[in-house]
């Protein structure tokens, strides 16, 4: 059984997110994502939260599991018995943190390959940041982001204020 990973932060899961996981989901028998906790960001949402955001918008691919972890991604796929990870790319900046990450990643664990999706050209432009920023002037973020969680989001943002 071939068992992928795609990491990331998902502070919240977008769109882009969504359709690299989708295309992921057709490659491998089974597709972990994982929200990964970076000690240089600071996040919007919760671990739990994002965590419930991915779960709904992928509820109905069934190959798709989400978990969370906080440390070394490679010792997480060891733990889970993946052959490879998967990153979506947008542009060359992403690009060029990516593959040095990679690079990283291949030292801790030379059995495990990076896979490098580009995002589909309707979403090139979106991140997670832009939602965030979007939401917090009070602007519609469902063209952004999976439609079971939108409310959700846009709820979150205006309680807040």
């Amino acid at each position: 059984m071939r068992i992928a990973v795609c990491p990331g932060s998902f502070d919240p899961i977008t769109k882009g997110h969504l359709d690299i996981i989708k295309r992921a989901s057709k490659l491998f028998d089974n597709v972990i994502v994982v929200v990964l906790q970076n000690t240089a960001k600071k996040y919007t949402f919760s671990v739990e939260e994002r965590v419930h955001f991915i779960e709904e918008s992928t509820a109905d691919i069934a190959n798709v599991s989400v978990d969370s972890y906080d440390g070394l991604l490679m010792d997480f796929c060891k733990m889970k018995g993946a052959v490879a990870v998967v990153k979506g790319l947008r542009a060359v900046t992403d690009f060029e943190y990516e593959f040095q990450m990679s690079l990283i990643n291949k030292q801790l664990n030379p059995e495990i390959e990076t896979v490098f999706i580009n995002t589909a050209q309707e979403y090139m432009f979106l991140s997670s940041s832009v939602v965030r920023e979007v939401a917090s002037f009070g602007g519609d973020v469902s063209q952004f982001v999976p439609e079971q969680i939108s409310t959700e989001i846009t709820e979150r943002f205006i309680k807040e204020g």
